[in-house]
């Protein structure tokens, strides 16, 4: 697996590359700025960009702009970027445009190894990675229709919103896949979202019904 790192942080780009480069992934490039990823997309074709959302010039939301603008002139490309807080404007930004092959993460989850490597590979098979940290502070921040799920459909929700299928879910939460289907129907109904099996939609719904 090709990938390319954007990163101004010359310690944690070089620590990504040292680390992605332990665990068998060809780093084709390892970048500072906007311009430079861009570049490096292009020529190197990779299947994975891992982005800071803050980069030079100014450190607002330039990492969030190349990646989206990345996609849309590589569709194919695979998103996963990183924040060292949680911004909910940056991540449905990124996820606004369909979501397939994308994820937002927090930096201090790359410290925890193997969970930055699952949410790598998920999102490189197309899938969806979403930091449990900031799911859990968009459910703080929107309540209203919410108040209808019962606790353990939140928990279902929740996890949903992470991107994880109905057999991670069931595993998690120690129930079977049937009773994680019930409550999915449920949570469906209660939310009046379209029930679909497909990971990338339901996250959709979860995300465009929690940004209001």
């Amino acid at each position: 697996m090709r990938i390319v790192i954007a990163e101004d942080d010359a310690l944690l780009r070089e620590g990504l590359a040292l680390l992605l480069g332990g665990e068998g992934f060809e780093v084709a490039a390892a970048v500072a700025g906007p311009a430079e990823f861009l570049a490096a997309v292009t020529e190197h074709r990779p299947d994975v960009a891992v982005v800071d959302v803050r980069m030079p010039p100014t450190h607002t939301d330039e990492g969030i702009k190349a990646a989206v603008e990345a996609r849309r002139v590589h569709p194919e490309l695979a998103v996963l970027v990183l924040s060292a807080y949680v911004e909910q404007a940056f991540a449905t930004e990124l996820l606004a445009d369909g979501v397939q092959g994308v994820g937002y993460l927090l930096k201090e989850r790359v410290g925890r190894v193997k969970e930055f490597m699952d949410a790598l590979e998920r999102v490189a098979a197309g899938g969806v990675a979403i930091d449990p940290e900031v799911i859990a502070q968009l459910f703080t921040r929107r309540q209203g229709p919410l108040d209808r799920l019962t606790p353990r459909e939140r928990e279902v929700l929740a996890l949903m919103a992470e991107g994880l299928g109905n057999a991670v879910i069931a595993e998690r939460l120690v129930i079977t896949e049937g009773a994680v289907h019930k409550h999915i129907r449920s949570i469906f109904d209660k939310l009046d979202l379209a029930p679909t099996d497909r990971v990338s939609r339901r996250v959709t719904a979860v995300l465009r019904y929690l940004e209001g």
